[in-house]
């Protein structure tokens, strides 16, 4: 069953991560409903936060991608009806 939930994504070096991170997001796109990004936050650190609709297994698949890119971190969640 699909629910509300959210991503957030620090990326500690853009100009070497941000490629990877879009085309992930890009491959995922039916799960964003919503994207808000802050580049260069605190120097060439970047965030990004997503609004999803998502099974268990769908955010899985997708924080677990993010995660296995060195110097990007994760966190997730979802709504629990």
């Amino acid at each position: 069953m699909k629910r509300l939930g959210f991503v957030g994504i620090v990326i500690e070096n853009r100009e070497k991560c941000a490629g990877v991170v879009n085309e992930i997001l890009s491959h995922h796109s039916e799960l964003i409903l919503a994207r808000t990004g802050l580049p260069n936050a605190k120097g060439n650190t970047s965030v990004i936060t997503l609004v999803i609709d998502a099974t268990t297994d769908e955010l899985g698949i997708l924080t677990g991608k993010l995660g296995n890119i060195p110097g990007i971190s994760v966190k997730s969640g979802l709504a629990k009806n």
